[in-house]
């Protein structure tokens, strides 16, 4: 299981990040403490004092915010290998909850032992800041995508995101990528009713640029699709630092 765990973490942090044999043997070095958690389950709520970070290592979870009415908002989506709650090393209290969005495999590492990796290998706590970087630069793309974009490009571009990120680490097949998320979801994340969500993917469809499951989502045209969100890459920083 904690093999799992650690390579989880070592796939996604090589999409963007050069790793040496040493760092690779310091992340399977971590204790790292499994626990399944059921979709809907709070990893860590707004107000915690966690004392550890955690790793997805399968599912899916979201970062979000819900108003003082019970509104809530989504701030970002975190696919397996992530450690969405990296800045709790640094900031004592949580601003926002992260949620199981489907059944998650998660592991717990405690902030001491990151901190003492991380002093330890430069080259790794880089790699971490790294990714705690790419995560304010979707995060901003989020803000622009909600603030300023059409129902339709909006969805189309959340869309093309989740599927390089998923592509990135291995995790679609010829466009197809599973997400198994409700309609009042993928709402949230992109401040839409449920009625208008299932109205642009029905447009969607229509347009034979996307298929959709209840599990599953395929992208079948991704080049007009991308046109479409007006989509361009390059936050995502897909590539390793040199």
């Amino acid at each position: 299981m904690s093999a799992h765990l650690a390579s989880a973490l070592i796939t996604k942090l090589t999409v963007s990040n050069n790793l040496d044999a040493d760092d690779i043997r310091a992340i399977h070095s971590l204790r790292i403490r499994a626990r399944h958690l059921d979709a809907g389950e709070v990893i860590v709520a707004d107000g915690d004092r966690p004392s550890d970070c955690c790793l997805i290592a399968d599912g899916f979870a979201f970062r979000s915010k819900t108003t003082a009415d019970g509104k809530r908002q989504v701030l970002s989506i975190h696919i397996p290998g992530e450690i969405p709650d990296l800045q709790s090393l640094h900031l004592e209290v949580m601003d926002h909850d992260l949620i199981a969005v489907t059944p998650c495999l998660l592991g717990f590492i405690s902030h001491d032992e990151l901190r003492e990796v991380n002093r330890q290998r430069a080259n790794l706590a880089s790699a971490l800041w790294r990714e705690t970087l790419i995560d304010g630069a979707i995060f901003r793309e989020w803000i622009v995508n909600v603030g300023r974009r059409e129902a339709t490009p909006r969805m189309a571009h959340l869309l093309i995101e989740l599927h390089k990120r998923l592509k990135a680490i291995g995790h679609t097949r010829d466009g197809e990528f599973g997400l198994p998320i409700t309609q009042a979801d993928l709402g949230d994340c992109l401040g839409l009713s449920v009625v208008h969500t299932n109205r642009v993917l029905q447009h969607l469809r229509k347009e034979g640029l996307v298929s959709v499951t209840r599990s599953e989502f395929h992208i079948l045209k991704p080049k007009q699709l991308e046109e479409l969100a007006g989509f361009e890459p390059t936050y995502l920083h897909l590539t390793p630092s040199v």
